[in-house]
């Protein structure tokens, strides 16, 4: 068992980050998918992860979003931990009902769009909210139409999903996730779905997130022209661990890792 009296019961002072990993550790059986992984993220920060299949990207998200448990370390989300709760002085895994509470404050947006098919983009939109926000219908129906008319959707707002293309699609996700009002905001791969005349709706809609809202943002992407533009910060993982990470300009234009030049090299030469 993992002594947990090194993690403090919650971050204090004047610079806590909005997302701390702090020594996590993930894994399957016998592999190792995230190894005493370090990683703090600032309120308003966008940071992109960018890497190889099986490096650890994803899992970084699911994990924020308590999709999967975590076998060392612990989490915390503005503070407070996401992956634990205190008990008689110390932390404890998180309960059922603590992850419910703390999840409320992330929203993702997925590969594939995730919108319930027999509702209407404003009624699923409106769904959130109401069911776990409690807002009143009217407030949230005012809230729903102020995001889809943000992402170029308000026109749409009747339509189901199925009289919808995929880039319509996901700015609806989009727009939903935004309507539970979150801190942090999690894009996995969001555009992998799409067609490339599609792409460039959707990478518009998480650029005016970036310039006009001040979320902290965490975005997984095999997009690396897109991460270059969009991020403050990118983080290229490999083997479970951040390799390398520094602003765009620096990780792209000139990378210090042998790891890092040999994967930008590739995905250069598939582009």
């Amino acid at each position: 068992m993992e002594d947990m009296s090194a993690y403090p019961l919650r971050l204090e002072g004047p610079d806590v980050p909005m997302v701390r990993f702090m020594n996590v550790t993930k894994r399957y059986g016998s592999l190792t998918v995230l190894d005493s992984l370090d990683l703090d993220i600032s309120e308003g920060e966008m940071v992109t992860v960018i890497g190889p299949s099986g490096s650890g990207k994803t899992t970084v998200l699911r994990m924020l979003m308590t999709l999967e448990t975590i076998n060392g370390g612990v989490i915390y989300v503005d503070g407070k931990p996401l992956t634990h709760m205190e008990k008689n002085g110390t932390l404890v895994p998180a309960d059922p009902r603590h992850l419910r509470r703390a999840r409320a404050d992330i929203g993702m947006c997925f590969q594939h769009f995730n919108l319930f098919p027999h509702m209407t983009a404003l009624q699923n939109c409106m769904e959130g909210p109401v069911q776990v926000l409690g807002l009143p219908k009217a407030e949230a129906r005012a809230r729903s139409e102020e995001l889809l008319d943000m992402v170029g959707m308000i026109d749409k707002k009747d339509q189901h999903p199925a009289r919808l293309s995929g880039g319509q699609q996901q700015r609806v996700a989009i727009a939903r996730a935004l309507a539970m009002r979150p801190k942090v905001m999690l894009f996995d791969e969001v555009t992998s779905a799409l067609d490339p005349e599609v792409i460039g709706e959707v990478t518009n809609v998480i650029r005016k997130l970036v310039s006009e809202h001040n979320l902290t943002m965490l975005m997984v992407t095999h997009q690396m022209g897109f991460a270059r533009d969009i991020s403050d910060r990118v983080c290229f993982f490999y083997q479970g661990k951040i390799e390398e990470q520094g602003p765009p300009e620096e990780l792209f234009g000139n990378p210090q890792r042998e790891r890092t030049q040999q994967f930008l090299s590739a995905v250069k030469e598939a582009g």
